[in-house]
């Protein structure tokens, strides 16, 4: 029953008083093929992100991909402020990664008989978000992972990612619940993975859903489950058998 709770200690951080004049952008993205922000950095301050704009326009500049997780956080700027940024970022994104509470604060969609502390998903009203937020802003995919709030300890996990003409939910984990902090960064950082590496739509979200529910299992922000951890994961065994 009791929630996790997050403090945020970022006033002062040179990241959120940096001057986006600072970053030589030719030198940054040498041979790079993928750049990810998520809503966290803009929301520090304005100068964060006037400096996630002008990352994005440089990336985009360069024929890089680019995704967002749109990560909303209440304790560090307010529903109008983050729609009234996220709108305007949102413009020089490819791949847009978000839960159903992130698309509603910080884009103003939401999925119609949903509620997430209800742990009550409809998946038609996903798509239906997904469908606006394709004519909005152009995405060429976009995903969303679903969770399913049992209790505090106990959570479903699955996720819906769309080209904005089809569909495709992937496979639902019931996880007993270590540490659920960095498991949205698991989901990105895994389909991202997926994508780079030339799986199909389907298969990089079942990568990026397979990491995100071991990162469950695992204390702390970061997910040291390996690439063969979540290939059989993928496959189907989560046995858990000692491998010896």
């Amino acid at each position: 029953m009791r929630a996790s709770q997050v403090i945020y200690d970022r006033a002062g951080a040179s990241i959120a008083e940096v001057d986006a004049s600072e970053f030589n952008w030719d030198k940054i993205f040498e041979g790079a093929d993928w750049f990810h922000t998520t809503g966290i950095t803009p929301a520090l301050s304005d100068k964060a992100a006037a400096l996630t704009e002008a990352a994005l326009k440089a990336a985009k500049e360069r024929g890089i991909t680019t995704s967002i997780d749109l990560n909303y956080r209440k304790k560090l700027w307010s529903k109008e402020k983050a729609q009234s940024v996220m709108t305007e970022l949102c413009k020089y994104v490819d791949v847009c990664i978000g839960n159903e509470e992130d698309a509603e604060t910080t884009l103003g969609f939401k999925a119609a008989h949903s509620d997430i502390t209800k742990g009550e998903l409809n998946l038609d009203g996903y798509k239906d978000v997904i469908r606006q937020m394709k004519e909005k802003f152009g995405f060429k995919y976009i995903a969303s992972s679903l969770r399913e709030s049992y209790s505090a300890s106990d959570n479903g996990w699955s996720a819906l990612v769309s080209d904005g003409n089809d569909f495709y939910h992937t496979r639902k984990y019931d996880v007993r619940i270590v540490d659920r902090v960095g498991s949205g960064d698991s989901f990105a950082s895994g389909l991202i993975y997926g994508l780079v590496t030339g799986m199909s739509m389907a298969d990089a979200a079942e990568f990026g859903v397979a990491a995100s529910a071991l990162k469950h299992t695992i204390p702390g922000d970061l997910n040291h489950a390996t690439l063969s951890d979540v290939k059989t994961l993928m496959k189907g065994d989560a046995s858990g058998r000692v491998q010896r």
